[in-house]
């Protein structure tokens, strides 16, 4: 095993941090979906930049792209095995974050708390 002086919590941000790359796990853990389906789901992106934030979540081994040989290009995102096991801490970050708005007399509307139990019990891991 290497020894190293990074910080694992600041390995993870640089990972997981940026402004959409938790809502692309987020909306992978259901499973795969093209390009266009993510760009549905996360509006405010620009194609660039919802382009960029899969290729550094790819070049982490956390998103997998698959591209179809037809035309036009078909291409498909998923979650590596590595990404699968960022979902606990996805949860972990809503729930607190659910919490945080609750003490502060806030109810979210965000998508992710809608059917809160499908997340925590189809956990791929």
């Amino acid at each position: 095993m290497q020894i190293t002086d990074c910080c694992p919590v600041e390995t993870t941000l640089e990972m997981i941090g940026g402004k959409y790359k938790t809502l692309i796990l987020w909306h992978l853990s259901n499973g795969k979906l093209r390009f266009s389906e993510l760009k549905k789901f996360i509006s405010n992106a620009t194609p660039k930049m919802l382009t960029q934030q899969l290729r550094e979540l790819e070049a982490h081994d956390l998103v997998h792209r698959e591209v179809f040989p037809v035309i036009p290009p078909k291409v498909e995102y998923s979650l590596t095995k590595t990404g699968e096991s960022l979902i606990p801490v996805l949860i972990a970050m809503r729930d607190w974050g659910a919490g945080y708005l609750r003490n502060k007399n806030m109810e979210s509307t965000c998508f992710m708390m809608k059917n809160t139990n499908y997340y925590s019990s189809n956990l791929k891991i």
